[in-house]
C-alpha cells in the first residue's frame, strides 16, 4: 500500500561575526555567519525537521540535541544524510521540496542554482524536484540585518535568518 505525507520544517539562527554563513550546503560570501551548536545551516535544519515531521520521527531538536557535544561544529548536510539514509532504506522517497530562506541580506539569488544541486544530490533527486526561494521581511522585525552599518545596535545584533521546507514524499509507490 502507497503512502503519501507532507512535512513542514522551519529553523532560525542569529547572525554572529567569526563564522562562515552556510545554507543548503553552500558557503555564502557574508560578514556574518549563524550562531548555533553545529554549523547552524538553517536551510538544512529545517529540511531536516520536514522530512522528520513527514515521516513521524520527531524533531532535528530529538534527533541531534544541542546538549550533546558529539553535534558541536556538525555539518548539517552530514547530519541530513544520516536521517535520508534511514528514510530511504525504509522506502522513502523524496517527490519534492520546496523551501523558502527569509532574510534581508545577503542577497541568495546568485547562489540559488548551487543550494538546489547540492541538496538535490543529497536526497537523490534532481535539481528540478528542489525549489529554494529567497524572500525578504521587507525590514519588519528581527530577520535581518537589514542595515548591519547599524551594528552594535542591539535589534541588530540579535538579527539574523530563517528557513521553511515543505516535502512531498511517498512510500510504496
Amino acid at each position: 500500500m502507497a503512502t503519501t505525507r507532507i512535512g513542514l520544517g522551519f529553523d532560525s539562527h542569529r547572525f554572529v561575526k567569526g563564522r562562515p554563513l552556510v545554507l543548503g550546503g553552500v558557503k555564502i560570501p557574508f560578514e556574518f555567519g549563524l550562531d548555533g551548536h553545529s554549523d547552524a545551516d538553517a536551510l538544512v535544519h529545517a529540511i531536516i525537521d520536514a522530512l522528520l515531521g513527514a515521516t513521524g520521527r520527531g524533531n532535528i531538536g530529538e534527533r541531534f540535541p544541542d546538549t550533546d557535544p558529539a553535534y558541536a561544529g556538525a555539518d548539517s548536510c552530514a547530519l541530513l544524510g544520516e536521517v535520508w539514509r534511514e528514510l530511504t532504506a525504509d522506502g522513502w522517497q523524496v517527490v519534492n521540496l520546496d523551501c523558502v530562506v527569509i532574510a534581508e541580506s545577503p542577497r541568495l539569488g546568485p547562489h540559488l542554482a548551487a543550494m538546489r544541486g547540492r541538496l538535490a544530490e543529497l536526497l537523490g533527486v534532481t535539481p528540478a524536484e528542489v525549489s529554494v526561494k529567497p524572500k525578504t521581511a521587507e525590514g519588519l522585525g528581527p530577520i535581518g540585518p537589514s542595515r548591519p552599518d547599524r551594528w552594535p545596535d542591539t535589534r541588530e545584533r540579535e538579527s539574523g535568518l530563517a528557513a521553511m521546507a515543505v516535502v512531498l514524499m511517498n512510500k510504496g509507490a
